[in-house]
């Protein structure tokens, strides 16, 4: 039997973290957080690119676990299953990723490190917890049209994101740190596909777990790549003339 006086009020938690995130995306439409080709030392301290990816990616996968009975987990259950999914994402970010990208001397603010821990926490938990008390999932969810679709959207997703990622990563020799127009694959028609197939492989997820705590991880994701990708997309248009014009956004074709 479930416990619904700890659901309740988790639920409620999610729908306030929910309205959070729709307000940090609002406010970053406004203003492009300041990482990457934003980064400024106007915020404050910095701390290594590489460092802090390595810190503020392990923290989602410090505070999912911390939540789930490892021992008697059933990892080839629907939960399981979803929560090596989760797995499979982040250990990339964690330990791959940071020892991938060229950004020799480039840094980041450190409240900005702190923040993507912050959010990363909460969110690493918040799936944690559904998946160790509240995720009930029949075996036959295996086969239902909400795993088999949302799985469909996360893989490829998943696809899209890295091969994207990769791309612009061998845009640039060993100890180069400037920037160069992208023209391979989905670079072809979008400014920023790494950011298309990351919105949709947690939309997939999303989808594929039909939980509260995804769809916020979702709506989390959205507003900050969203932006992002906006502010991509201008910032290619302003430092390259020859910026190719038919780019889109986000989606082929359209925005």
């Amino acid at each position: 039997m479930i416990d619904y006086l700890p659901l309740r009020g988790y639920v409620v938690f999610i729908c306030c973290w929910i309205a959070t995130g729709i307000g940090a995306g609002i406010y970053l439409l406004r203003r492009e957080a300041p990482y990457g080709r934003y980064s400024s030392n106007n915020w404050g301290p910095m701390i290594s690119n590489k460092t802090g990816w390595l810190l503020m990616e392990t923290t989602v996968l410090i505070t999912f676990l911390v939540w789930l009975p490892l021992r008697t987990f059933q990892w080839r259950s629907p939960s399981g299953v979803m929560a090596g999914f989760f797995l499979l994402h982040y250990i990339h970010r964690s330990f791959v990723y940071p020892f991938m990208i060229r950004t020799k001397g480039k840094k980041m603010p450190v409240v900005i490190m702190l923040s993507a821990m912050l959010f990363n926490s909460v969110n690493g938990s918040l799936l944690g917890i559904w998946f160790a008390a509240f995720a009930h999932y029949p075996d036959s969810w295996f086969f239902s049209p909400a795993f088999i679709a949302g799985l469909l959207l996360f893989a490829t997703g998943m696809y899209i994101n890295l091969q994207s990622d990769y791309h612009l990563i061998q845009l640039r020799k060993k100890h180069e740190t400037g920037y160069k127009i992208p023209q391979k694959g989905l670079f072809k028609y979008l400014s920023s596909p790494n950011l298309t197939g990351e919105i949709m492989e947690w939309g997939g997820y999303a989808l594929l777990t039909w939980s509260l705590p995804a769809l916020a991880f979702f709506i989390w994701t959205c507003a900050n790549l969203v932006p992002r990708a906006m502010a991509n997309h201008r910032w290619y248009q302003q430092q390259f003339a020859e910026y190719p014009a038919s780019r889109k956004v986000l989606l082929p074709f359209t925005w």
